[in-house]
């Protein structure tokens, strides 16, 4: 899920806004004043070490008062090292940021922290959890990509039933060989048995399947296959760079999120809200565009606007994890990946 770091020209030509169209958070500053007694706040997170730098460097510039420290691990090593401190009695984080499937393991083991962010005001009620124990901080869109070399616009495949057409049969269509959440986001829009049919109908169509959305947006640019699902942001950072590529979102388009959370043991809660409510303001969400992930804010549009607008979507819910181990396995049947 995780996306490489712009050019800082990229960001200054196309991504610039100016620091006075930023509202700071509004946090309560009740919580402001005991996070500066505090001092500290420590953020785990899978977030690429380039980005997350600058994340940490721009809050502790807005807040000097706290000194800033990061962790950055890849999803499933950051995981582990949260549960690994969690059996040995002891907490380090004080938020928390990665993979949708922490959000469960972590919450069913009492390590997550229930806060109401003010900043939801401005974030769509499936992009947050109620009772305020996780925050998506980014999105990432599933898109059905093509080559505008191979395919003509009028001939794209605009649902997911057309894929399904015999002239896409027969290697044409690239897929990740671990869209699991493809398989998970479908079943939450359409039932299990709708979407386990139509995951088999689509393997009956013969894609291939490989590792990496980025390699596999690259060798479909280069002709390799005429279609691909892939994160639409990467399809869009090919078309941006010149390459013959463009996007279309199947509806409901599955959409991955990653999660911003806040210990229960934080050794800094204060200041673990307050960097909370800083990511999902306005000025740190719209640090997001220069890194190309696509913000949740409603008053911070995606470049372009599109890659969250305008379309159908189903948001990866965290309950969902319960069937995640079932869904593996169905996947990896159904596709003949193991």
């Amino acid at each position: 899920m995780k996306i490489g770091f712009t050019s800082i020209l990229f960001a200054a030509l196309f991504f610039f806004l100016p620091a006075a169209s930023l509202s700071q958070t509004s946090t309560d500053p009740k919580i402001i004043e005991a996070a500066k007694k505090e001092g500290a706040v420590m953020w785990y997170t899978s977030m690429a070490i380039d980005q997350s730098k600058v994340v940490v460097d721009r809050f502790q510039e807005r807040y000097p008062f706290i000194k800033t420290s990061f962790l950055r691990l890849g999803g499933g090593a950051l995981m582990n090292r949260v549960l690994t401190e969690s059996r040995a009695g002891k907490s380090f984080f004080d938020v928390v940021g990665g993979r949708g499937e922490m959000i469960q393991a972590f919450k069913e083991r009492g390590l997550l922290a229930a806060y109401r962010s003010p900043e939801t005001a401005r974030i769509d009620p499936d992009l947050f959890d109620k009772e305020g124990y996780w925050y998506t901080y980014y999105v990432v869109p599933n898109a059905l990509g093509y080559n505008t070399k191979l395919v003509k616009k009028d001939e794209v495949p605009k649902t997911y039933e057309a894929l399904l057409e015999p002239k896409w049969k027969g290697r044409k269509i690239s897929m990740d060989n671990e869209a699991y959440l493809l398989l998970q986001g479908l079943a939450s829009a359409w039932g299990r048995e709708k979407a386990v049919d139509y995951m088999r109908k689509l393997a009956a169509q013969d894609p291939v399947l490989s590792r990496g959305n980025t390699e596999r947006v690259t060798m479909t640019s280069a002709g390799e296959y005429p279609l691909i699902i892939a994160y639409a942001h990467t399809v869009e950072r090919d078309k941006f760079k010149g390459g013959p590529m463009d996007w279309v979102a199947l509806e409901p388009a599955v959409v991955e999120i990653d999660p911003l959370m806040v210990g229960s043991k934080a050794p800094n809660p204060n200041a673990a809200r307050l960097f909370l409510d800083y990511l999902l303001s306005k000025e740190g969400q719209a640090m997001l565009l220069e890194f190309q992930r696509i913000p949740v804010r409603s008053d911070v549009e995606p470049k372009p606007a599109r890659l969250f607008r305008g379309y159908q979507r189903i948001v990866e819910r965290p309950d969902d994890y319960k069937y995640f181990a079932d869904n593996v396995k169905l996947f990896q049947e159904i596709f003949k990946t193991r």
